[in-house]
């Protein structure tokens, strides 16, 4: 999978990510799925737009904010004018009518990830990003249609999901990422993500990609292995919905357990993939 692909040049997270915001990017892009589809691979990419999170160095030369007016940044938007962090630029916050330009630009992508030869698509609603930051109170304090309620919060990712899947096919995969828990008092709860996936469902998704935290700094986080696999099972139970396991899942025994056992029913692999490409040719063949 391709993961964060940015739907706008502003809703990069650093100067130096991809993006699908007009047709010239398509051809690049278009040769990646090509070559993983020749390999007898399912070409997969995340649509993303990172909010108050954008306009950031790159990572290896520290990730701070890079302020608007200086070299490389930008002006960067948000459900309110709540920056990440204390000293960060202050993000804009969006009018209804930008709400409904950054939709309509994930519909965008999306047809154009489908012309340049992907046939999975996620939708990035997790880690702190625009998504996840009209999701959580900690973020989104609007009095409008799109804060406040649980409904009212909600409504920008069910507009985006919808948007996306008019123009993606409907045997195509659709995911949707979402972080299961702020880790903060007062933030997104995991009982949210259970009812928010309930709804992400009828509007078609068929995948939620279940990972955690990224909204707020300095939260207190059990990190361990497989210590977000519990919340893919409490939504893949409670809604009813497919789920993805991600996050510190490092043994192939361990993978395959999450399978057996019913936590998920799928196992998505970072960071142990760049580690070793070949880490898949030790998972054991299952009996089920």
């Amino acid at each position: 999978m391709v993961e964060a692909t940015a739907v706008e040049a502003r809703g990069r997270i650093t100067y130096g990510d991809m993006g699908l915001w007009k047709e010239e990017q398509m051809a690049p892009l278009a040769r990646i799925a090509s070559f993983v589809a020749e390999h007898g691979a399912v070409p997969a990419i995340q649509l993303a737009h990172a909010g108050r999170k954008a306009s950031t160095e790159l990572p290896w030369s520290g990730g701070r904010a890079i302020p608007p007016d200086a070299p490389n940044g930008w002006h960067v938007v948000a459900p309110s004018a709540v920056p990440f962090l204390p000293g960060d630029p202050i993000p804009s916050e969006l009018t209804v009518g930008q709400i409904d330009e950054i939709v309509s630009a994930f519909a965008a992508s999306a047809d154009r990830a489908l012309r340049a030869g992907f046939r999975v698509i996620e939708i990035h609603g997790a880690h702190g990003y625009l998504i996840h930051e009209f999701l959580s109170p900690l973020s989104n304090q609007r009095t409008d249609e799109y804060g406040g309620s649980f409904d009212n919060r909600i409504r920008f990712a069910l507009e985006v999901t919808e948007a996306v899947r008019r123009v993606w096919p409907g045997e195509a995969p659709l995911f949707f990422r979402v972080s299961a828990t702020d880790w903060a008092q007062g933030g997104w709860t995991a009982e949210e993500s259970v009812e928010l996936a309930r709804r992400l469902k009828p509007a078609g998704v068929d995948l939620i990609d279940v990972s955690s935290g990224g909204l707020v700094p300095h939260v207190r986080i059990p990190v361990g292995p497989g210590y977000q696999v519990p919340f893919a099972r409490q939504i893949r139970l409670g809604a009813e919905i497919l789920t993805g396991a991600v996050g510190m899942i490092t043994e192939p025994q361990q993978a395959e357990n999450i399978i057996q056992n019913g936590d998920a029913d799928m196992v998505l692999l970072a960071r142990e993939m760049l580690r070793d490409p070949y880490w898949p040719l030790m998972l054991p063949v299952s009996s089920g």
